[in-house]
């Protein structure tokens, strides 16, 4: 029988896997949680059709007038450290089209990878989002005033090791969240005037992300701690009802058109002092969602890829649903609006393709905790030093020298695939 299944093109340790532990096995193995970096397809992105960032190529021209222009500007022939990469970043100056992407409460972004990411970032000067549900999880305070909670934790981090001018917080908000009242709790905070006046906060609507399009959190909890907060969280036995763990879960907001443009609206009437960025997953209407964010006055949009996310997830989300990021930026196309875009961002070839096609800035997510997982001092600040060097030669090969200057005549983009829009 098993000779049979393999021809037939069954994965038979998997179908067996599935039979001996039911929904468990909807899940990745549940002693992952909390240890392992999750929420990406595990196949190399090379041997993926799909995905377009990695299939399509930079492709430099012979003529070369902007280089020209550089040249007479300097009185030199221009070299690839005169590329540069500052760059609006959702209403804030970033020092390289690059930001720290959310990571919320999970146990594998803990408190000191978190401060530690914070720290780096702040010293580079590049934006850093704060992820969803980490007020609900651990509390906006811890229960001691002389330790600062998670949140506050990596935001005292960024703003201690960063300037007054570049890089900023964006504090995401979920539905979680939204009952939390997180947007409320920080606006209203001391701690965040500096921030305020400096034009340096943000605020986040989390509509979707990559990992798993359509879905809300999925968190892992222990029983006895999933019994405390039953009457305030749904949870599911997927583990078995042996199982100390049960699953969490949460809804993930409902929106349309009209719904969408009165969360931006809300949003810039109830904080006017911060700046307005709303996150999408990687759905096939992606572009009429960007436009209707921007429309009702969204700073920025981010478009998190099917690639991207670091989440708990369904194994069968990871490698099937949603849009790969290349294809959601091609069908939003050059606007001219502030669009951010994160998965599987970790060099500079693959962001400057990002950037090519319309992205404003690529946010590391992964990468970026993987970096400070590595180095908790300095391993965040050599990524991006390697990504920034990347981007300065490779925008100087095009002979461009102003990192906005990027677009999709510089690219060699697959037959089939569709043409990036004009703006």
């Amino acid at each position: 029988m098993s000779a049979a299944l393999t021809a037939a093109g069954l994965p038979e340790e998997q179908v067996r896997h599935r039979a001996r532990h039911g929904t468990a096995a909807v899940f990745p193995e549940l002693a992952r949680y909390g240890s392992e970096m999750l929420g990406a397809a595990p196949a190399a992105a090379a041997h993926d059709p799909h995905d377009l960032l990695e299939n399509c190529r930079i492709v430099p021209p012979v003529f070369m007038p902007d280089r020209l222009k550089k040249l007479i500007e300097l009185a030199r022939e221009p070299l690839y450290t005169d590329v540069d990469l500052t760059t609006r970043i959702g209403g804030l100056t970033s020092k390289l089209p690059l930001y720290v992407s959310a990571f919320g409460s999970t146990q594998v972004a803990s408190h000191d990878l978190g401060e530690a990411a914070g720290r780096q970032a702040g010293a580079l000067g590049i934006p850093m989002v704060i992820g969803e549900n980490i007020v609900p999880v651990n509390g906006y305070r811890a229960s001691s005033d002389l330790q600062a909670s998670p949140l506050l934790g990596r935001i005292a981090a960024y703003t201690a090791a960063a300037d007054d001018t570049h890089g900023g917080i964006a504090v995401q908000q979920s539905t979680e969240d939204a009952d939390a009242e997180v947007w409320n709790l920080l606006y209203s905070d001391p701690v965040f005037e500096p921030l305020l006046a400096t034009g340096r906060l943000a605020f986040e609507l989390k509509v979707g992300q990559g990992a798993k399009p359509g879905l809300g959190g999925l968190t892992v909890l222990d029983r006895d701690v999933a019994r405390r907060l039953d009457d305030q969280y749904a949870t599911d036995e997927v583990f078995g009802g042996d199982s100390e763990r049960v699953l969490r879960l949460s809804s993930p907001g409902t929106f349309t058109a009209e719904i969408l443009r009165r969360q931006v609206m809300l949003m810039r009437n109830n904080f006017p002092r911060v700046k307005v960025w709303v996150k999408l997953h990687p759905g096939r209407d992606v572009a009429e969602a960007a436009r209707v964010a921007w429309a009702a006055g969204a700073d920025s949009v981010t478009v998190d890829g099917a690639e991207g996310g670091t989440a708990w997830a369904p194994t069968g989300f990871l490698g099937h649903v949603g849009l790969p990021l290349g294809e959601a930026l091609l069908r939003i196309g050059p606007t001219g609006d502030c669009l951010l875009a994160s998965g599987r961002m970790w060099e500079g070839t693959r962001a400057a393709k990002a950037l090519a096609i319309g992205a404003r800035a690529v946010g590391l997510g992964r990468a970026a905790l993987l970096a400070v997982e590595e180095d908790g001092e300095a391993g965040l600040r050599r990524l991006v030093e390697s990504i920034a060097l990347e981007l300065r030669m490779l925008i100087s090969a095009v002979g461009k020298y102003q990192v906005d200057a990027l677009s999709a005549e510089d690219l060699l983009i697959p037959a089939g695939a569709r043409s990036p829009r004009v703006s």
